[in-house]
């Protein structure tokens, strides 16, 4: 059964934005929602969460460049990205937990690949 449901990714150029969306019932089990990256040849690391009550964080290298967002009424959460780079390549993935760190505890989805190129 697949938990989480990833899209909104695609090819980008540099300088570009790209809104990735979360679906999954597990946000009603959680407080807290994750977004993660794997870039190629990466480890899969966590670059943005939020919580139920609006706590948001996020890793240095996407600051001032993505929002997150959530809508619990819907089971969805956004990942709006904006001066997109080359590094922030990779396969975008969201999962759930406790708090930062730690949001990674249901199995991973599918992922939504992003490509910035020109």
């Amino acid at each position: 059964q697949v938990q989480f449901v990833e899209s909104g990714g695609g090819l980008v150029q540099p300088g570009g934005s790209l809104t990735l969306s979360c679906a999954s019932s597990l946000f009603s089990g959680y407080s807290t929602m994750g977004w993660y990256r794997q870039a190629p040849g990466k480890q899969r690391e966590l670059i943005a969460s939020i919580s139920r009550g609006g706590n948001i964080n996020f890793k240095d290298f996407v600051k001032g460049r993505f929002t997150i967002s959530r809508d619990d009424a819907k089971n969805t959460a956004q990942l709006q990205m904006s001066r997109l780079k080359p590094e922030d390549t990779g396969v975008y993935y969201c999962n759930v937990g406790s708090g930062w760190p730690q949001l990674d505890l249901e199995p991973w989805g599918q992922g939504t690949q992003v490509t910035v190129s020109a």
